[in-house]
């Protein structure tokens, strides 16, 4: 038994150790943790997805364990970059540094765009930017997001014409605190692009215990006849919880209305205009049954007029007039009346 122990020592010996076991969820990286404005940091980082589209950006106000306190609207948004992972879910991106609209401390926050929500921040100084100590964090009961957000709901009839649109967001959340948390009360923002949300309250009915969960149900409204990609936002705290795209469609029974409108508007004034100018403009004489009498006329006279004949007799020639008379009337014109010089001569009676 004894001979077996050092044969099994050497057996270890000669067996590789085991990979290092990277670190749970992604990481950041920087080339160096301070830099002025002007100048350039490179971010890499690793332990993401891969085939993932991710967004870089510098927000003040905020540290790794609390994340960024304000969301999107204390980040240099203008001047942050987009990178998409590799096959092993690594990336690597030169960032220019722009100062926060909100004061140090600051972090490189790297957030995915798409699919299942992940993100992770990298301290850096931003030289020359000013510096103020974090909000205190609310003591008592805290909440967190335990499962991704949705916007439940669809558009009807009323939206496809203009109506406003409007959804349901849904996600569950924990009390992460010492102490329950009663009728919280959230902050919905919904952004269009690269503005800042429009926050409204909503409170929610309800006490969430220590330890314990509760989903959240929170109405989302937009402006009438709103269109293109949204943003819907949710804020308890001073902090943002949770984020959700929103694509709204295009309200085309609008353009189709007023697409009619432009046909048929001018359509009707024309008709309008023709009835009050044939009622303003002066009628000939005789109205228009005369007109109509007077275009018959000349075929009436012309079926009335008696036709002549072609065995008709002029008044002056008779068949017992003399011969040499007879020739000399036949040389005048047919339609040259006879002379009075020229005495007729009668024939027996």
């Amino acid at each position: 038994m004894r001979s077996l122990v050092p044969a099994f020592a050497a057996l270890l010996l000669l067996v590789p150790p085991p990979a290092a076991v990277a670190a749970d969820g992604p990481d950041v990286k920087l080339s160096t943790s301070q830099a002025g404005t002007g100048g350039s940091v490179t971010v890499t980082g690793g332990g993401w997805r891969k085939r993932t589209l991710l967004m870089i950006l510098i927000c003040g106000q905020s540290v790794p364990s609390r994340g960024v306190i304000g969301g999107t609207n204390s980040c240099a948004n203008a001047d942050g970059r987009s990178v998409t992972t590799d096959t092993e879910g690594r990336f690597r991106k030169e960032l220019p540094v722009a100062e926060p609209p909100v004061p140090c401390p600051c972090v490189v926050h790297v957030a995915t765009v798409t699919g299942p929500e992940a993100q992770a921040d990298a301290i850096l100084q931003v030289a020359g930017h000013t510096v103020e100590p974090l909000p205190a964090e609310p003591e008592g009961g805290r909440l967190s997001v335990l499962d991704d957000t949705r916007l439940d709901g669809s558009s009807g009839l009323l939206t496809w014409f203009g109506a406003p649109p409007a959804r349901t967001l849904v996600l569950t959340v924990g009390n992460v605190g010492t102490s329950a948390v009663t009728d919280p009360v959230f902050q919905v923002g919904t952004s269009h692009g690269v503005f800042a949300p429009a926050w409204e309250e909503r409170q929610w009915r309800g006490t969430i215990a220590p330890g314990r969960k509760a989903q959240i149900r929170l109405p989302a409204e937009l402006a009438a006849g709103a269109h293109g990609d949204y943003t819907v936002s949710l804020k308890y705290g001073g902090k943002v919880l949770a984020e959700q795209p929103w694509a709204v469609g295009r309200p085309w029974g609008v353009t189709l209305f007023w697409v009619l409108v432009c046909l048929v508007v001018p359509a009707a004034v024309f008709r309008a205009g023709m009835a009050v100018v044939d009622r303003v403009r002066p009628r000939r004489p005789g109205g228009v049954r005369h007109r109509r009498l007077s275009m018959r006329l000349p075929y009436a006279s012309a079926r009335r007029r008696p036709q002549p004949s072609s065995n008709s007799t002029l008044p002056w020639f008779t068949p017992d007039a003399d011969p040499g008379t007879a020739g000399r009337l036949s040389a005048r014109h047919d339609d040259s009346p006879p002379s009075r010089t020229t005495p007729l001569r009668k024939g027996p009676t």
